[in-house]
């Protein structure tokens, strides 16, 4: 009788090899996918908050600038570390007026006249760019 040792042949081994080859790929980029995601969200939650301030303070919207983070947070208590992470980052404000409207707004004889104005206010901070509609009423 001849005794044979349980194993595995050299094609078992291979196509194993293989298959745990493209399981780790696919995690690979399972990983990469969600990482590309999170990065994206991130950075919309961080415009919005901007967008949030920005629309707050009534000192900036309807003139282009361009002021440091800190300056939409002089209102707010914020620790010294955080206002000095703040003011390194730098925030471009355009302002361009999109249309305007003459309203009369008293009766006849009364002359109470008004403009609407309709314009657009890009912030962008780093390499972020949002919008906003703006009205204003002169």
């Amino acid at each position: 009788m001849h005794k044979t040792k349980g194993g595995f042949t050299l094609v078992e081994v291979l196509i194993a090899v293989m298959i745990i080859s493209v399981v780790i790929m696919a995690l690979l980029q399972m990983n990469s996918n969600t990482t590309h995601i999170y990065t994206k969200f991130k950075d919309s939650v961080v415009m919005n908050q901007v967008q949030s301030l920005f629309i707050s303070n009534k000192k900036y919207g309807f003139e282009s600038n361009n002021i440091h983070l800190d300056d939409l947070l002089k209102e707010f208590k914020v620790e010294d570390e955080l206002r000095r992470e703040l003011k390194s980052k730098k925030i471009n404000i355009s302002y361009k007026i999109l249309n305007s409207f003459n309203i009369d707004l008293g009766d006849e004889g009364m002359g109470i006249s008004k403009t609407l104005e309709i314009g657009k206010t890009i912030i962008k901070m780093d390499n972020l760019t949002t919008s906003i509609i703006r009205f204003r009423i002169r």
